[in-house]
Parts: structure tokens; sequence; C-alpha cells
């Protein structure tokens, strides 16, 4: 079983020819609405995976809550570890880019009620074995509590470095598996501006200090990450970007789903690279996010 402890959104998305610079105003193209969070996009991309999937985290009492939550529900998403709390739903505003690049300002609405004592509840319905998969996006305290429970469960915890925060690298300590982009791995590993070869020393340096399975996504470079003091690589498809807003935590999705199942370390990473390249054919973070089948067609 996997539960995601984490955010619940409503995107709010305007396309534009070309992404703003600080203070001037561009004309827009487009605007709609979709739901989002990188808890629940990592919730649905692992629930269209395949795998049974519990949702723990809030929304509010308000206009939004229910579309929020709607694309969860309908792919049979157990949502029982939903709390509603008064005032808004998390909002999302973004901008995408005619090069499908992207900026985002995140309102935390009630992601911010999320508490420790939700995160107990949550782990606490958990069992050995079972995969919890965290994020940022809800407050520090509940995700440190999400990942201290896991480990005394003998829970399998893995956590997205994002959105990148301060307490990110102390908390990514804590995890069995990290997953981040390459911005967020310099963040973990104390060095900027690594090239390939940089990078792979870290990997081999963080690792041999943690022994956790470290993965770092590359955009349209694919991935790499070490497990059991082995390097691996794999890759995605060749595309031309509609959106790239969903594809990393498609990536994360079916990453888990995939270890859920049972599928090796490697093919993990491939069909899970393979989801987070379909995810950037199509605009918005949930409906971007492929069904099973479609991955294993692509692979």
């Amino acid at each position: 079983m996997i539960t995601v402890f984490g955010s619940i959104n409503m995107d709010l998305i305007a396309t534009t020819d070309r992404l703003p610079k600080p203070g001037e105003t561009v004309a827009g193209n487009s605007f709609a609405t979709a739901a989002g969070g990188k808890g629940a996009n990592q919730a649905l991309a692992a629930r269209r995976a395949g795998r049974y999937v519990h949702m723990a985290g809030a929304v509010g009492k308000d206009g939004f809550a229910a579309d929020a939550l709607a694309l969860l529900d309908d792919a049979g998403t157990d949502l029982s570890l939903v709390k509603h709390v008064d005032g808004p739903t998390g909002t999302a505003l973004i901008l995408v880019g005619g090069d499908g690049e992207n900026m985002i300002a995140v309102v935390p609405g009630a992601n911010g009620l999320v508490t420790a004592a939700d995160a107990e509840t949550a782990v606490g319905k958990m069992s050995e074995g079972d995969i919890l998969m965290l994020q940022l996006e809800v407050p520090v305290d509940a995700v440190e509590c999400a990942l201290s429970e896991a480990r005394v469960r003998g829970v399998t915890s893995i956590l997205n470095l994002a959105p990148l925060t301060p307490d990110a690298p102390r908390l990514g300590r804590l995890a069995d598996i990290v997953i981040a982009n390459e911005t967020e791995f310099e963040r973990l590993a104390g060095q900027d501006g690594m090239d390939a070869e940089a990078r792979e020393a870290a990997l081999h340096r963080l690792h041999q200090e943690t022994g956790q399975t470290l993965i770092v996504t590359l955009g349209g470079d694919g991935v790499i990450a070490i497990r059991n003091g082995v390097i691996s690589r794999a890759q995605g498809l060749k595309i031309e970007p509609v959106d790239t807003v969903g594809a990393g935590d498609t990536f994360c999705g079916y990453f888990t789903a995939s270890l859920d199942e049972g599928l090796d370390f490697a093919s993990a990473l491939r069909r899970a690279a393979v989801a987070g390249s379909l995810a950037c054919l199509k605009a918005g973070a949930q409906p971007s996010i492929p069904l099973s089948q479609d991955v294993a067609d692509r692979i």
C-alpha cells in the first residue's frame, strides 16, 4: 500500500508566449483551472500507475475543495485521510511560457493546517513493507513526524525535496529514498553549479554517508541515481514539451508505484522517466498524468 502525505491544491494556470521578467507585464493567451498540489499529483500518478493509494492531507471549506479532489476520487484513491478545515483550499498560481517552462507561486491555504497529529494518524494505519511518499508543501513538523513514524514502523519513506525549503537538507537525511531535481540536489549536497562529474561524485559521497537511495532528475537528460553503491541511469522520451508542470510529480508517483509493484530499481527508474516525459505533452498537472497502459506502450 502507498500513502501519500502532502498538499492538495487548485492550480490557476495562464499561458503566455514567454515568461515575464521581474516587474514586466506580458499578455496571456489562455486561462484554466486544474486540480494540483504536489501531494495530490503524486498520489494520482501512483494510482494511474495501477497501485492502491491513500491520500492524506487537507482541503478548505470553499468552492475549490471538491474540484481539487475530483480526479483523485474518480481514479479510486482512498480519501478518508483528507480533512476539511475552515478557510481556503491551497492554490497554485502558474504561468506557462511558449517553450513549456513555468513560474509558480503557491498559497498554502488548508495545506498549512496539516499537523504532526495528522501524520501520526496517517502513518499509524501503515504496516511494514508499505510505502510513504512525502513532499515539502505541508508544515515541516508534520513532514518530520511522518518520516520518524515511518522509520519506527518499518515503512519505506520516499521524500521528494520539492519545493526547495531551508529545511530540505535536514529532512532529506530522514528518508529512505530521496528524489530531487538538479537544483534541489545541489542544496542537499551543499555544492552549487555541479557538472556531471561533480554530481556523480556527490552522489557517491552522500550515499556513503547515509546509505540512502538518492535519485536526481535531470529534465531532458533523464535521471541518475545511486542505490546499494551502484550508479544507475535512465532516459525518458525525446519530446517537444507543452507544459512541464506535472513532470516531476508524475516521475515520483510512477517510481513509487513501480517499487510497490515489485519492479527492480532500473525498471522503476525507466518507467518513471517515460511517464514524466509523457506528462509534458499536455497542459495542467493532473490532467497530463498518463495512464499505465500509455506508459507501457511507449516503453
